[in-house]
């Protein structure tokens, strides 16, 4: 599966309410780190199953972007049965990403 864009509208049903736990990749377009990170998210998303990866545009989602204290980005958030269990900010090879979950 791809990951997917959430937004404050389906920010509870994505994340919160989510079975898996759940890899938040928190970017903007403009960001070169930001770029250099979305392709390795994105595999993630298509080679696991057991989590869901959802990507939050901080541009267009400041609220959600204040709630978790996402002052740079890339910021990676991974969050387990509605708590935040995992942060990193900057861009990270995939086995560092891998490693978080």
């Amino acid at each position: 599966m791809s990951a997917i864009n959430v937004n404050k509208n389906n920010f509870n049903q994505e994340v919160l309410n989510s079975d898996k736990p759940v890899l938040m990749d928190f970017w903007a377009p403009w960001c070169g780190p930001c770029r250099m990170v979305v392709p390795l998210v994105e595999e993630i998303a298509e080679e696991r199953s057991d989590i869901k990866v959802v990507k939050i545009n901080v541009d267009e989602e400041q609220e959600l972007a204040m709630q978790f204290g996402v002052m740079s980005i890339p910021t990676l958030v991974v969050m387990k049965n509605g708590k935040v269990v995992n942060q990193a900010t900057g861009a990270r090879p995939k086995a560092q990403i891998l490693a978080m979950l």
